[in-house]
């Protein structure tokens, strides 16, 4: 399941931008919810928020090797809480889905515009989300830890 899930995700994120950068110019912003919410084409050469425009190749080295460690790591999640598992593997599924894109085409392809944020993506939900999750775990999962520890 997990597996399927994972790919999922980066699939469905390589979708999206594949539409959006197929049938948008860069720079195009299309109302969906006005004026709340469009779906704004842009290509972010930098990290959150643009920030580190021009390091690139540091960026995919970065991804790359988070992507292994995780790779390295994983037999290792399992012994932490499913909340703490899960999150982990959104966030590097997330990652994945940027890497693919800096490899690609140099630069990450975001949409989501809600006008009160800086544009961002489907991978960028994802990597929050198991952020969130990770974090929920560290302060709220200890008794499940302790529970698989003792067996």
């Amino acid at each position: 399941m997990l597996p399927v899930l994972f790919c999922g995700i980066i699939a469905f994120d390589q979708l999206i931008k594949f539409l959006v950068m197929h049938h948008m110019t860069p720079g195009e912003s299309i109302p969906v919810f006005a004026p709340f919410f469009h779906i704004t084409f842009i290509l972010n050469a930098g990290a959150a928020f643009g920030m580190l425009e021009r390091a690139q190749i540091f960026f995919i080295f970065a991804g790359a090797l988070v992507l292994v460690l995780f790779l390295f790591f994983r037999s290792h999640l399992k012994k932490e809480p499913r909340s703490f598992f899960y999150g982990a593997h959104f966030m590097i599924a997330g990652a994945v889905g940027n890497l693919i894109d800096r490899i690609r085409i140099g630069r990450v392809i975001d949409y989501l515009d809600f006008h009160i944020w800086p544009v961002f993506n489907l991978a960028d939900m994802v990597i929050v989300f198991g952020v969130a999750l990770m974090i929920y775990s560290m302060c709220f999962d200890s008794r499940e830890k302790a529970h698989k520890e003792a067996r």
